[in-house]
């Protein structure tokens, strides 16, 4: 590709930006651009005004730039501007330009100050630019004014980040001289995105307003905060000068004489200023779009093939056969049946990694959410047992009752049961909310058809609806049933026939494990405990524990008519040197 060629490169974007624009997409493809970033009163619009040579950007206090402005600049025999959104309109009047942009803006973003990441598109043709294409974005700003959103310094650092954070985007820094480097705003957010310096270009404006005796020649010659595109001194137009009317170009003199005659600067006169910098930005974007141009024409490439293949669908499709029409809302209402059964039953294709949904949700709600609603179903012992009370007292009226009635006993219970109807109803109000969560998902794929995706909503919300209000009356008349009659002779029951028979029970167990299993006399030998050596005494082993008495003990003991002993001795009461000796 010749000169001629990379020439051409720069326009090929433009084309490319504003075809973007003018269907109201977004590109996925990051088209090579430079964004100027920078302080509120850094210098930008005076760096832009300087480039065209004319005055057409909205000047004032606090922010002025509150839309990106999308700069298009392009060498031509003669002079005019065009916007994107005013087809076919030439503006030939600069102050007619600053009119538009501010109309414009106002026109999306209102009166009050606020901003909008919506671009403005201009095009400038003139005989003294190069071809050139910057994006001007809202002076970082600190405290907001007037009816300004309180985070509006997030906002307008979200919105440049938009555009910076793209590998395919240069960065032009623009920081006055007259303030702290190191602090810069421009420079910081650069670095955010650019740790190594390689796509930003660094400008340092206002170098005639330094304090006298001061100088930015270190950061000029890239020593200070190094950057690999340098550094590039500007000076703009004071107030003074604009409010007055001084000529660009009378400007540009001036900036040039004081390059030349200022110390610390005339080494490097040749490098600096206006001119300078806009065709180091010509190369420098050039360079850029030729050097991102193999992966851009990879990715147009990949996504072409895509549409084609999309489009290949639509071949010979006429949108007025009926057939083709009803063939394909069968398809969609089918494919949504589908869907919706996958997401319930779990066998969809995708599988969400992020949070349940469908079937999975209701599994949760039932297994998990409704026995936690019901544990937190609160009952006091004592508020309960008070509730007895009077139950019983007010049944008995006036009487004194000997045994507990039973209507107290199911006044009782069945308040219990009624308290089981609102997490009932509960469970079935998170359901039908999943499922009505679940239709919205599906009809996702009908976004193309409005209207279509309205009424599949609505059809099929409405029958879900219908359904909800049949089951909460089949969980309210199951609840009434478990009312209506209570089985006291259920197995699970604790009344006074169970509790008799697990009285039996026990009395039993505890029988058998009183059973004697041998008696007798037993023979100790035990110096320590008993004096005189040996001694006998009557013993009798249990499953549980075996006892000792002593000869005088034993016909106060022994039950005449069983004929056993009564007092047990436990096992732990034997010494561990008691020692059996003969039975």
């Amino acid at each position: 590709m010749g000169n001629r060629g990379m020439e051409d490169l720069i326009p090929l974007v433009n084309k490319l930006q504003d075809a973007f624009s003018g269907i109201g997409q977004s590109c996925n493809l990051d088209l090579p651009q430079i964004a100027v970033v920078g302080g509120q009163s850094a210098g930008k619009s005076s760096v832009l005004e300087n480039f065209v040579g004319r005055d057409f950007l909205p000047r004032g206090s606090g922010i002025v730039t509150r839309r990106p402005l999308v700069l298009q600049l392009i060498s031509a025999n003669a002079e005019w501007a065009e916007f994107l959104h005013c087809k076919g309109k030439k503006f030939t009047d600069f102050d007619e330009v600053r009119q538009e942009i501010e109309a414009e803006t106002d026109r999306i973003t209102g009166a009050n100050k606020g901003i909008s990441p919506v671009p403005i598109n201009l095009r400038v043709y003139s005989p003294h630019v190069l071809n050139l294409t910057l994006i001007d974005l809202p002076g970082i700003t600190k405290v907001p004014v007037g009816d300004q959103p309180a985070d509006i310094e997030q906002q307008i650092r979200d919105m440049i980040m938009q555009f910076i954070c793209r590998e395919s985007c240069l960065i032009l820094a623009v920081t006055p001289a007259n303030s702290d480097l190191a602090n810069s705003d421009a420079l910081k957010l650069a670095k955010d995105v650019d740790p190594q310096g390689q796509r930003t270009i660094g400008v340092i404006t206002k170098l005639d307003l330094m304090d006298e005796g001061t100088d930015a020649r270190e950061v000029l010659e890239n020593k200070l905060l190094p950057l690999r595109r340098g550094y590039i001194g500007v000076v703009n137009r004071s107030q003074k000068d604009i409010d007055g009317k001084k000529d660009i170009k009378m400007a540009m003199a001036a900036e040039r004489k004081f390059f030349l005659t200022h110390p610390a600067y005339r080494h490097m006169a040749e490098k600096m200023g206006t001119p300078c910098l806009q065709k180091v930005l010509n190369q420098q974007l050039t360079n850029h779009i030729r050097d991102t141009l193999p992966a851009f024409r990879s990715k147009l490439q990949t996504q072409l093939l895509s549409l084609d293949k999309e489009a290949e669908e639509y071949r010979g499709y006429r949108p007025d056969d009926p057939g083709r029409k009803t063939k394909q809302l069968l398809q969609m209402v089918q494919q949504f049946s589908v869907d919706f059964e996958k997401r319930i039953e779990g066998s969809g294709d995708q599988v969400d990694t992020v949070e349940l949904s469908g079937g999975a949700k209701i599994n949760r709600i039932f297994h998990e959410r409704f026995p936690f609603e019901l544990v937190k179903m609160e009952c006091d012992d004592k508020e309960m047992r008070r509730e007895i009370s009077y139950a019983i007292k007010n049944i008995h009226g006036i009487r004194t009752g000997l045994f507990t009635p039973d209507m107290a006993f199911e006044a009782i219970v069945k308040k219990q049961i009624v308290k089981i109807k609102e997490p009932c109803i509960k469970c079935v109000d998170m359901v039908i909310q999943e499922l009505i969560n679940t239709v919205r998902q599906c009809t996702n794929k009908l976004d193309c058809f409005p209207r279509l995706r309205e009424e599949t909503e609505r059809i099929v919300t409405s029958h879900i609806r219908d359904r909800e209000s049949r089951a909460k009356d089949q969980v309210l008349l199951l609840i009434d049933v478990q009312l209506s009659y209570i089985n006291t002779n259920h197995e699970d029951f604790i009344g006074f026939a169970n509790a008799q028979q697990s009285s039996k029970q026990s009395n039993k167990q505890s029988s058998a494990a009183s059973q004697v299993i041998r008696k007798g006399w037993l023979t100790i030998n035990n110096i320590s405990i008993i004096k005189g050596g040996a001694k006998e005494y009557w013993f009798v082993l249990t499953a549980e524990s075996l006892s000792w008495f002593k000869d005088d003990e034993v016909s106060e003991l022994v039950d005449p008519l069983q004929g056993e002993i009564q007092v047990m001795v436990d096992w732990n009461t034997i010494s561990p040197d008691t020692a059996l000796l003969s039975v």
